[in-house]
């Protein structure tokens, strides 16, 4: 049931993901003007009590000043993969109407077309973040247990170094030697980064401890007896077999690398506007206010809240079949 859950929820967001454009009613950084903090546009279908074609129902705005909406008697049909001014999408609607299926921020764009384009953001940036990470840790922590010696007391004594620094205040610390306006492919970088900077010390301690059991294994030794070289015995024959604590590490990290970029967002330290992730959207959400009378604002937060839930309920169900 936990599989089935996480896969699910995974695989849709992944879809959404990789097709933005396809699945996003507008641009990301399109601005209705006329719409801020929209509710969540209302999908009918029935009509005079008949079961109808979906429709919704052109709002407008009845209090400027606290931004409260009616529905009006002018309705408008669904479109399902149709061309549009913004491109061939899979659902819009016809004008005079606007789709928010999730509603709109203080500057009326869409949310549901942002969570899309920012769920693709926070899941490349822990993904390329978690594959760097393991890459290096796994290299560090091979290297240093199965060469041992003054190669094992150095790269420890680094990785304790690492590991003894608060990883908030280091990670603040290394983006504050980055330019605050950066473009956004660096600024993804510069995350990307950080996170896997913080990750692999950890790591490497508990892939060298692997190692240190492996390397008097009797494939290991009839490799030397043979004359293989020490990095091909360990590239081939060592590391392989740390495949599967690997595996589940990586897949119980992401949600940290997705929850410390986030931060990093929040904080206006990451992604910066109008490019959106799931961090600088939830931003918005830190006024009372704002979130008593616009709770749409917290989406960001749910979706955070699902990823994070998806991907341990993953790897609890990946350990428990591969350990």
């Amino acid at each position: 049931m936990a599989k089935n859950f996480s896969l699910g929820i995974l695989s849709f967001l992944f879809l959404l993901s990789l097709f933005p454009g396809f699945f996003s009613p507008y641009p990301y950084d399109l601005q209705f003007r006329d719409s801020p903090f929209h509710p969540p546009t209302r999908i009918h279908l029935l009509k005079e009590g008949k079961i109808t074609f979906p429709y919704v129902k052109l709002y407008k705005l009845k209090d400027p000043l606290f931004k409260t909406y009616e529905e009006t008697s002018l309705s408008c049909r669904l479109k399902f993969f149709t061309k549009t001014p913004y491109g061939f999408k899979f659902l819009f609607v016809e004008r005079p109407c606007k789709l928010f299926l999730l509603g709109t921020d203080q500057l009326g764009r869409d949310i549901f077309s942002r969570l899309i384009y920012g769920t693709r953001i926070s899941l490349l940036v822990s993904i390329v973040g978690v594959f760097t990470t393991f890459l290096i840790g796994s290299l560090v922590g091979g290297i240093s247990g199965y060469f041992g010696g003054k190669v094992d007391n150095f790269l420890m004594r680094v990785v304790e170094v690492l590991m003894a620094i608060p990883t908030f205040y280091l990670m603040l610390s290394l983006r504050a030697i980055f330019p605050l306006e950066m473009p956004s492919f660096e600024v993804f970088l510069m995350v990307v980064f950080i996170l896997s900077f913080l990750g692999w010390a950890s790591l490497s301690r508990v892939v060298r401890g692997i190692v240190l059991s492996l390397r008097e294994k009797e494939f290991v030794l009839f490799a030397k007896v043979y004359g293989a070289h020490p990095l091909f015995i360990l590239l081939r024959h060592i590391l392989p077999n740390t495949l599967y604590y690997i595996i589940i590490s990586a897949t119980l990290s992401v949600p940290s690398f997705i929850l410390a970029e986030a931060s990093l967002s929040f904080l206006g330290l990451g992604i910066q506007e109008p490019y959106p992730s799931l961090g600088n959207m939830l931003s918005y959400a830190r006024d009372i206010n704002v979130i008593t009378n616009y709770p749409w604002m917290l989406s960001p937060g749910v979706v955070l809240f699902l990823i994070v839930l998806a991907f341990n309920l993953l790897g609890d169900y990946l350990r428990e079949k591969m350990l």
